[in-house]
């Protein structure tokens, strides 16, 4: 396995088993100075990222990320995810959330950039009572 491939099964390691007890391990995985990007965060640093993911686990219940596929050249990667959670206030249902990341590696094979593409109205708004039927009016509408 070369250094692109191993640090990228770390960041696959990482999210796979990612819960607030491992959230240490993000110094491993991670660069000091690493950039955290998705549709809700724009972060800097273990700490800001560490405090995204304690967010997170507040917010959802039994959140769990199954990568589903990831390639890398380079020192990049790109992998194709789903979220699997439950919302605190509306437990009976699962749900999931489709995205993608792309990263980009140190010459340690640290994460320096991190940048989650999904998108939040369909994957997560439209799953929401009230603000869902809302959402889905939109989008009928301007599909007209």
């Amino acid at each position: 396995m070369n250094d692109m491939q191993a640090a990228l099964r770390r960041v696959i390691v990482f999210y796979e088993t990612l819960m607030p007890a491992t959230l240490p391990g993000i110094v491993d995985v991670y660069a000091a100075d690493a950039v955290f990007k998705d549709p809700f965060n724009d972060v800097g640093g273990h700490a800001a990222i560490v405090k995204v993911f304690e967010h997170m686990f507040l917010r959802l219940r039994e959140p769990r990320f199954v990568v589903l596929e990831h390639m890398g050249r380079g020192d990049q990667a790109f992998l194709t995810w789903e979220m699997r959670f439950r919302f605190v206030r509306w437990p009976e249902r699962p749900q999931v959330i489709r995205g993608a990341t792309h990263v980009r590696f140190d010459g340690e094979g640290k994460v320096v950039l991190h940048r989650d593409y999904w998108d939040a109205a369909e994957e997560l708004y439209e799953k929401l009572p009230l603000l869902g039927s809302v959402m889905r009016y939109l989008k009928r509408s301007a599909a007209r």
